[in-house]
């Protein structure tokens, strides 16, 4: 198995070599080292149960992948155009569309997208591949509409408004809903096969929706990519990543030109994502001095921490505030009056 670990590292160090710029590549691989070593460590420790494999650590584990739909996708670039979105707001001034992509003839996976062009020399611009987290969140729900989208959702629930600081400002943007199953991409009935899955799938399909898309969209083949997303995407974003660098490398062309990753407040581990979650908020004032070392005190921060650093972490954080905006404005429902604030947004 060490074998095979070393096997899939140095494909990897080939794979960036001619696609990611050096200080990229070094990330990657600085990152891929450490979850190596960390498994290593963790099996060498492990007194009992049989050894599990790890398919991130088996390049042969993708060889499987198909590198071209053999069905013609049903949907065409035409027919996905979006003339207008409801309510949107007049004069806009770049192309967007919207539809499905078949992952999987076999058992009804279909994926659903929404795509923005940039309004100025979109020919020129980079792709964007965006993936919201969760893992269930919508990338049309959140990252379109509340995040890095084109659009505004006004207060009135019906109409829009455009974001000035929109991603596809400078690049031309991929929504995907990812897996199967969050928003408006859906799976079939199959019961065996809904229950088959996990990350690994999610990766697999996301290749396919990307050689997919990219048939129906052909003059965005070779253009620059990249993968972006949040939260749990720092599962979502790395494992991708990994499956195009090594189908690229395994048949020597370029299915995808995947030129770097980047993700914003990822998930990668339990414990170091509570430390700064906590140190956040101690550095914005929501924890005090006092209760800051009372937590250094009580917590490492790993598995064997105890019931004291649950309460050291966990009194502070008593007040009201919005998690994902410090700053924004609460909404404080009354037993009779509703919502006291109508103008804050009403998270759910």
């Amino acid at each position: 198995m060490r074998n095979t670990i070393a096997l899939f590292v140095s494909l990897l160090v080939c794979a960036s070599l001619t696609t990611i710029d050096a200080s990229q590549e070094d990330q990657l691989m600085r990152f891929i080292e450490s979850k190596v070593k960390k498994r290593q460590t963790v099996r060498a420790t492990s007194a009992s149960g049989p050894e599990k494999s790890d398919p991130w650590a088996d390049p042969s584990s993708f060889s499987h992948l198909l590198t071209k739909c053999p069905i013609p996708p049903a949907g065409t670039k035409a027919a996905d155009n979006i003339t207008a979105l409801p309510g949107q707001p007049p004069r806009i001034n770049f192309d967007q569309y919207s539809g499905y992509i078949t992952v999987s003839e076999e058992h009804f996976r279909e994926l659903f997208y929404y795509f923005v062009e940039a309004p100025y020399e979109a020919a020129s611009k980079p792709l964007i591949l965006w993936l919201n987290g969760g893992p269930g969140c919508s990338s049309l729900g959140y990252g379109a509409m509340m995040e890095l989208g084109p659009f505004r959702v006004n207060s009135d629930g019906k109409t829009l408004r455009r974001n000035m600081h929109s991603w596809n400002n400078l690049a031309n943007v991929i929504f995907l809903e990812s897996p199967a199953g969050v928003g408006f991409s859906y799976a079939s009935n199959d019961k065996n096969n809904n229950d088959n899955v996990g990350d690994r799938r999610t990766a697999e399909d996301a290749f396919v929706f990307l050689l997919n898309w990219l048939e129906r969209f052909p003059e965005y083949k070779g253009r620059d990519f990249y993968i972006t997303g949040e939260s749990y995407g720092g599962h979502y974003v790395p494992q991708l990543a990994t499956i195009i660098k090594f189908m690229n490398e395994l048949h020597g062309t370029t299915f995808i030109n995947l030129r770097g990753i980047f993700v914003g407040n990822p998930y990668l581990d339990d414990y170091k994502n509570e430390k700064g979650n906590l140190e956040f908020l101690w550095n914005h004032g929501l924890i005090s001095d006092e209760a800051w070392v009372g937590i250094l005190t009580n917590c490492t921060f790993s598995p064997s921490d105890d019931w004291q650093c649950f309460v050291a972490a966990n009194n502070p954080r008593l007040g009201d505030y919005d998690h994902y905006n410090i700053y924004a404005p609460l909404c404080l429902q009354h037993p009779t009056e509703g919502y006291r604030n109508r103008r804050c947004i009403i998270r759910t």
